[in-house]
């Protein structure tokens, strides 16, 4: 199953799965929305900056992190898109250049994060509507509660992804609609001095950097489901285009009325507090629609995450990383398996705290995002006239100068982490590095049946050959 690796590609202009040819693939509006969702979903989380920071550098971390951040990884995760249209994505471009070893283990770390991610949403969700329904606070309520919202996204989840995209439309619109109008209440509110307040020795730099890169990552996860796309060449860079511009706006000027039109008080700034916000800027109807607003949102999120989650296991599985079980679709062109997993993964990890989530998803994220940024950088180098359908235009030392910030700052993220989630992550690591062996062993047992996908076969030997014209 491993004998695969280092293809060389020299052109890819289509889906690499014929095997989806009789499934709807994902247009330009959903795969947008989708990619909104697998970053964003809304401001709902990003409060922690204001109680860590104060109002300034909270705005600003908002301005200046997409910078530093999200537009070098959307522009590194259009063009290698387009370049390895499969399911997998990420995994497919370092199982390229440094083998299917580390490919795998970049796939399992992205995977956890994945889940680890996800168990967020229902935490999230029962924060926002505890204040309307006390019952849901804790204990067995609450409870019942996770377990009931995770089944029916995970169902829909396996109804199709081209009815998550367009779900995830409709959500998106009801999400960021009551903060549009929110701004428009709070104008003649706003004191713009209150913007400005920093205190520069209380602030909690762990907290805050946690929150806006956990906010502000996750532009690779719609390369897991490249396959399903329509036309990749031009509608996933078309898409993470539009929706950068869209999630940034969606945290900076919710951020921005908030903070301008109530008197600061910062430990009230936790996750939830928009909804309080809301209150006092337009009254009770303001407050339940942006409670209701945040529960879609979180829906929205879940549905994002665990399709990228599920077609990554999918991926995985063609190029015989995986059990070929993890390859097989349901009726509507769905991962069940992968699915599963993931739904699996998100029951089991769900008890866990806010804080400790967003901090276990960003280092083990960190982690994987150094490999992604090595692969990129190799590409580039080894094989500068491949074909691309969408190229970073800032030739091959400016793509690879683009690397240096983003890095710098995982750097800074992953040293300020505390010592548990550093132990925990690296257990999690080290489950991949033994995990790897025991499936090739389990391979050349019988034990378990792996099997690189034909179609895949097929599109490998019509672009073997790297053009260096």
């Amino acid at each position: 199953m491993w004998a695969e690796d280092n293809v060389e590609y020299s052109s890819l202009h289509g889906g690499a799965s014929s095997n989806v040819k009789n499934f709807t693939k994902i247009s330009f509006v959903p795969l947008t929305f989708l990619i909104f969702y697998g970053v964003s979903g809304g401001p709902f989380g990003v409060e922690d900056t204001v109680r860590a920071a104060g109002p300034l550098l909270a705005l600003v971390g908002f301005l200046i992190f997409p910078i530093i951040w999200s537009i070098p990884e959307s522009l590194i995760t259009a063009e290698l898109c387009t370049m390895f249209p499969e399911n997998g994505g990420y995994v497919v471009w370092v199982s390229t250049t440094l083998g299917p070893y580390w490919g795998f283990q970049l796939g399992w770390v992205k995977w956890m994060s994945g889940v680890v991610d996800n168990a967020l949403y229902p935490v999230l969700f029962l924060d926002y509507i505890k204040s309307a329904v006390p019952a849901l606070a804790n204990g067995l309520p609450r409870t019942i509660a996770i377990l009931v919202l995770i089944i029916a996204l995970t169902y829909l989840n396996y109804r199709g992804l081209t009815i998550v995209g367009w779900v995830a439309t409709a959500l998106a619109i009801f999400t960021l609609l009551p903060f549009a109008i929110m701004g428009l209440i709070a104008l003649p509110k706003l004191e713009p001095s209150r913007w400005f307040v920093v205190d520069l020795e209380n602030v909690q730099w762990g907290l805050y950097l946690n929150t806006l890169f956990w906010n502000l990552n996750y532009w690779d996860s719609v390369s897991a489901m490249a396959g399903e796309v329509e036309n990749p060449g031009k509608t996933l860079p078309k898409a993470l285009f539009y929706a950068l511009p869209l999630v940034v706006s969606g945290y900076f000027f919710p951020l921005l009325f908030g903070t301008g039109a109530v008197p600061l008080h910062r430990d009230l700034w936790s996750d939830g507090y928009f909804s309080d916000i809301a209150k006092i800027i337009g009254g009770v109807w303001l407050r339940l629609w942006v409670q209701g607003a945040s529960a879609v949102s979180n829906m929205g999120m879940f549905l994002a995450e665990m399709s990228g989650d599920s077609f990554q296991l999918l991926g995985m599985a063609e190029r015989g990383m995986l059990p070929v079980f993890f390859a097989k679709r349901s009726r509507y062109g769905t991962p069940l398996v992968g699915i599963l997993f993931s739904a699996s993964g998100v029951v089991l990890l769900s008890w866990l705290s806010f804080q400790e989530i967003v901090a276990a998803v960003n280092f083990l994220y960190c982690f994987g995002m150094i490999v992604e940024f090595i692969a990129f950088v190799k590409l580039r180098i080894k094989y500068p006239a491949a074909s691309r359908p969408y190229r970073i235009p800032l030739g091959t030392v400016g793509s690879i100068l683009i690397c240096v910030p983003p890095t710098l700052f995982i750097l800074v993220v992953m040293a300020l982490c505390s010592f548990k989630v550093m132990i925990v992550s690296f257990l999690a690591i080290l489950v991949g590095l033994i995990l790897q062996p025991c499936l090739v062993h389990c391979d050349k047992k019988r034990w378990l049946s792996f099997s690189v996908s034909s179609d895949l076969v097929d599109l490998q030997s019509s672009y073997h050959q790297v053009s260096e014209a």
